[in-house]
């Protein structure tokens, strides 16, 4: 009983530090959303909320890929390849997508006038959408392996519990970052950036996917 109990304790607590060292370390996981709440005008509670759903997003899609191939048997080995190129997908989409704004941007500035420009930025359109589709197709790295431990044991109790730890500290970290960055963003606005806000915007984005792609960050 006693080894069931440190057993679990230690799995928990390394559910909970990988899902805090994992977040805070993905730069991907905050600074997309203060570049683009701040370039957009989001509110800071909007942009919390967007934020929140592609945490939720994030996770969620990992847990069911953990859970599908613990109950067919697969390899981890499997699963973490199918994780590894998932991840590879969203860095590449975050890119383009980063890229994608910047031309947008430029575009707009280019044919709008100040203050048509300005009512635009308020608009909310696709972007918190195609943030969603990004971090969904995003993984869970540590995720999956803390699953399999408990799941090929057949303790789904256990598996519950450490999606559970797992998953709220990642969308708290999550959101804890992007309202301290988005305080910081509004600083740096304040001192010229903010002309060319959704430019900056777009090439954070894109720098965030590019971390994530070939410095594995």
């Amino acid at each position: 009983m006693f080894d069931f109990i440190q057993s679990s304790h230690v799995l928990l607590t390394s559910a909970a530090s990988l899902a805090v060292v994992h977040t805070m370390l993905g730069v991907d996981h905050s600074l997309p959303f203060v570049a683009l709440g701040r370039a957009r005008q989001w509110s800071l509670p909007f942009t919390l909320g967007v934020t929140a759903v592609c945490g939720v997003g994030h996770v969620v899609s990992s847990v069911l890929i953990g859970y599908v191939g613990i109950a067919l048997g697969i390899a981890t080995e499997s699963m973490l390849w199918l994780e590894s190129a998932r991840g590879d997908l969203a860095a590449t989409v975050l890119i383009g997508f980063g890229l994608s704004y910047v031309v947008w941007a430029v575009w707009k500035r280019l044919h709008q006038s100040d203050k048509s420009h300005g009512h635009r930025a308020v608009g909310r359109g696709l972007t918190p959408w195609i943030l969603f589709v990004v971090f969904v197709l995003g993984p869970c790295e540590p995720l999956i392996p803390l699953m399999v431990v408990p799941g090929m044991q057949g303790d789904w109790a256990m598996v519950s519990m450490v999606v559970f730890v797992f998953g709220i500290l990642t969308v708290a970290v999550m959101m804890a970052s992007v309202a301290a960055a988005y305080y910081g963003a509004g600083l740096v606005s304040r001192h010229g950036v903010g002309r060319y806000a959704d430019v900056v915007a777009g090439l954070v984005v894109a720098a965030s996917g590019a971390a994530v792609l070939w410095l594995g960050v």
